[in-house]
């Protein structure tokens, strides 16, 4: 059985407020996923398999994603 962490850490993404400036537009038009912008974070959700396309997405683009 999956954890609630492990489930949680392969459908979202949390980087820094301004990790995605100029990218968020085109993670919602390539990618199906929910880019909510918070205080100090964005966080992207979405499925795992877009989830694994879109990291792979911001590290084409210089964005490490952990």
């Amino acid at each position: 059985m999956s954890s609630a962490a492990r489930l949680r850490d392969s459908t979202q993404i949390l980087l820094p407020a301004d990790a995605v400036d100029g990218l968020s537009t085109d993670l919602q038009e390539r990618f199906t996923l929910t880019v909510r912008h918070e205080q100090t974070q964005v966080r992207i959700i979405g499925s795992p398999v877009e989830i694994k396309r879109a990291s792979a997405f911001l590290a084409r683009n210089g964005i490490a994603v952990e």
